[in-house]
């Protein structure tokens, strides 16, 4: 995806979380953001579903009750990310980058989290 189209997405998305009425929920369902710079992004309760985020940096990004169903997150950076109540059901994190991110409440049911880097699990 052109940054320009995804800066516009992330934009819009920040109105609709401040009730603009001229924002829109991020719909990025089966997006191409394989190696995308989203370091820092407000992505509270986006669609993601299904989105190439391959190599993806997330650092820092909210992605608190984002929908990351069957997201492709092999080599993303999700260091420092809030993933609270995301939902990562059959997404495949293999050797992401998850040291210092929050997943309380995250939903990894069938997740591969194979060679994950940073995971503790309690």
């Amino acid at each position: 995806m052109e940054q320009s189209k995804l800066d516009k997405i992330l934009k819009d998305h920040k109105d609709w979380l401040n009730d603009n009425p001229t924002g829109k929920q991020a719909d990025l369902r089966g997006a191409d953001l394989s190696d995308a710079n989203l370091r820092g992004a407000n992505l509270y309760d986006a669609n993601l579903r299904g989105a190439d985020l391959r190599g993806a940096n997330l650092r820092g990004a909210d992605l608190r009750w984002a929908d990351l169903t069957d997201a492709d997150l092999r080599w993303a950076n999700l260091r420092y990310a809030d993933l609270r109540w995301a939902d990562l059901r059959w997404s495949n994190l293999s050797d992401a980058y998850l040291r210092y991110a929050d997943l309380l409440g995250v939903n990894l049911r069938w997740a591969d989290l194979t060679d994950v880097i940073g995971l503790k699990i309690k």
